[in-house]
């Protein structure tokens, strides 16, 4: 019982995420959709947090430090998705060559698709009369 209630206690929630509370901070802040290793390390050290502190030790006021540096600073979650999105979107009415595959949902970045590309391309579609 005394321990649930101490997880509920140091449970961290930084731009919408739930952190995991028993990692390190810097591991910890990964799991937050653009922030990676470089980005986690520029934060824990812009707040003064050491590299070797977990979650679940954090005060609340560094807790909120951390929260008010991603905003500030960095774009993450639904924003960032929302301008990848945008950013697409805009190459498909521009009709430019990278816009089409996206539209086609083929391969953008020059790979080859006579073989491979099944993970853009889908399930391979069987192709009628051809048994030799």
């Amino acid at each position: 019982m005394r321990f649930v209630a101490q997880m509920e206690k140091t449970l961290a929630r930084i731009a919408g995420v739930n952190i995991p509370t028993n990692k390190r901070v810097v591991i910890a802040l990964q799991y937050i959709h653009g922030i990676g290793p470089k980005k986690a390390g520029e934060i824990a050290e812009k707040v003064g947090i050491p590299a070797e502190r977990r979650v679940n030790q954090l005060t609340d006021a560094e807790v909120l430090s951390i929260r008010e540096t991603i905003d500030r600073d960095y774009l993450v979650e639904g924003d960032l998705r929302r301008e990848v999105s945008m950013n697409i979107k805009r190459l498909m009415d521009l009709g430019c060559y990278r816009g089409l595959r996206h539209r086609r949902n083929l391969p953008v970045r020059g790979q080859r698709t006579h073989t491979n590309a099944r993970t853009r391309k889908g399930k391979s579609k069987p192709i009628a009369g051809k048994k030799k």
